[in-house]
């Protein structure tokens, strides 16, 4: 089965996207190596070699792109999410987390009809392959806190804040420690050329 990858660059830093022939299977976040990738694949989808192929992950790139230039909230991309039944569970559930708002573990544990299992709801959402797609950065404290996030807390509050959806239970300017102010901002580039498909059904 081939495996496809490219490296995109962001405003938060660059991204892995790999595919395979059904769709997505996992986006990378900053600061993660190449054999990172490598060692989840062979976990998840089995011994397969990564090719790079920037025009099969050339659809992934450009609403990324929209994404991060403020011009997209919804995507529309095939995914192939690879986890335990209970995994895609939460992780379908997290895509429909509308754009700019945001969710307890709790709340999640309880629209999946499992609100005792908040534990393993966490566990999921951090095992999530797929994040900014699969919004698991949208999921916070009951408290309003960032919590986890695999990208680390400055990204997810450098997303957060591009969806304008900062936690307004997070105060006194720290989070996870770190001075809010110095949180990276996401700068907006100029707006790529418009493609179809801005209204698919997929969160993002």
């Amino acid at each position: 089965m081939p495996l496809f990858y490219t490296v995109m660059e962001t405003p938060i830093g660059p991204l892995w996207l790999i595919s395979t022939p059904t769709g997505l299977c996992r986006i990378g976040l900053p600061g993660e190596s190449r054999a990172a990738q490598e060692a989840w694949l062979a976990r998840c989808v089995g011994p397969e070699t990564m090719e790079e192929n920037p025009e099969a992950l050339a659809p992934a790139v450009t609403q990324l792109r929209e994404y991060f230039s403020r011009l997209r909230r919804r995507f529309d991309l095939p995914l192939d999410l690879r986890g335990t039944p209970f995994q895609r569970r939460v992780w379908e559930e997290l895509l429909s987390v509308p754009y700019g708002q945001t969710i307890s573990y709790g709340e999640l544990a309880r629209r999946i009809g499992k609100p005792e299992a908040v534990r393993a709801v966490g566990q999921a959402v951090g095992a999530n392959p797929v994040p900014i797609i699969v919004p698991c950065h949208r999921v916070i404290g009951a408290d309003g806190s960032l919590v986890g996030y695999g990208g680390g807390l400055e990204v997810k509050a450098a997303l957060l804040r591009l969806e304008g959806a900062l936690p307004l239970a997070i105060t006194g300017g720290r989070i996870g420690g770190s001075a809010e102010s110095a949180l990276p901002a996401i700068a907006v580039s100029p707006p790529p050329a418009r493609t179809p498909g801005l209204s698919a059904p997929h969160s993002g």
